[in-house]
């Protein structure tokens, strides 16, 4: 009952939100770089904040270094999808919040170098969701496929209270209703992915330190092989890795192949979530059965990647993007 309370009060704060944005004018509007051509509410993504916010009154405040992190990260992400913040502010934000994680997760208990891989990895996973969050579904199907898999495996392990993943995933599946479709009512804006990446890493994070086992960052591979093959390429053609584009994989299928983007992201999702399958799987294994299994998975989807890039690239005369 508490679950269906909490869907329905989201729903009506995304409702009361579009009214926000609409008169506030906060839009997203289309460019040569945008992967839409209509003028599209921005900050629809709002709605991971609140349901974590909804789990943490819930929970009478627990968790509260990292729900301050993420609320100070939220703000920041939307006063960037209003004004076009800094990068020095949004640096100096992101810095501190990622510390508020590493401190939640007691990093700093551990030797020097475990904060500095943690944050190094927290910080490089925000920004590809961010990057990543370019079509209509794609940030919900793939944050769906990644959330079901985190409380497939709390079921076991119970690495982190329940109630804050299914919160936080009743709020995905609100902003899905209103995104996953052919012409979206509005997109998540870097306050979504941002907010829904923060609460992922959290619930992974937990999971890697309670087990000792860093399989599971196989959880976030997908996005991984896009992500890092799209930036080795860039760097390649010595383009700005850091300005926008539209040379991620799902954006050439989607634009210059002309495939339907619904089906793009429900299959981004869908193949992470059959990956994440085997990688519960084999969590159990020993050591080197683990290591083979991963590399092979990683060599696997990476020349499936790249097979399908290149013939898409030759395919369509895709020169530079």
């Amino acid at each position: 009952m508490v679950y269906f309370i909490v869907f329905i009060c989201l729903f009506i704060l995304e409702l009361f939100y579009f009214k926000l944005a609409d008169h506030f004018n906060i839009i997203d509007k289309p460019n040569q770089r945008s992967s839409h051509n209509t003028i599209t509410l921005r900050g629809g993504g709002v709605v991971f904040y609140f349901g974590a916010l909804a789990y943490f009154i819930w929970s009478d405040f627990q968790y509260p270094w990292f729900f301050l992190g993420l609320t100070i990260m939220t703000i920041i992400s939307f006063l960037d999808d209003v004004f076009t913040l800094s990068n020095k502010i949004r640096l100096v934000v992101h810095f501190s919040s990622v510390l508020l994680l590493a401190y939640q997760l007691v990093l700093f208990e551990m030797p020097w170098y475990y904060l500095l891989i943690g944050f190094i990895f927290v910080v490089g996973v925000i920004n590809a969701y961010n990057f990543m969050d370019g079509i209509n579904g794609m940030t919900a199907c793939y944050s769906l496929a990644v959330g079901a898999l985190l409380m497939l495996t709390n079921y076991k392990i119970n690495f982190i209270a329940h109630d804050l993943l299914a919160f936080s995933l009743l709020g995905v599946f609100v902003f899905s209703f209103f995104n996953f479709r052919t012409k979206a009512k509005c997109f998540a804006g870097d306050v979504g992915a941002v907010a829904i990446a923060y609460i992922l890493l959290f619930a992974l994070g937990s999971l890697i330190l309670m087990t000792g086992n860093i399989i599971y960052i196989l959880f976030l591979l997908v996005y991984g092989i896009d992500a890092i093959w799209t930036i080795i390429r860039r760097l390649y053609l010595k383009e700005n890795i850091f300005k926008a584009h539209r040379s991620h994989l799902y954006q050439l299928l989607g634009n210059e192949v002309a495939c339907n983007k619904l089906l793009i992201s429900f299959l981004y999702g869908l193949i992470q979530f059959i990956v994440g399958l085997f990688v519960i799987r084999f969590s159990n294994e020993n050591l080197s059965t683990q290591l083979i299994f991963s590399l092979a998975l990683v060599s696997l989807l990476s020349l499936i990647y790249l097979t399908i890039k290149i013939y898409v690239i030759k395919k369509y005369i895709i020169t530079k993007i």
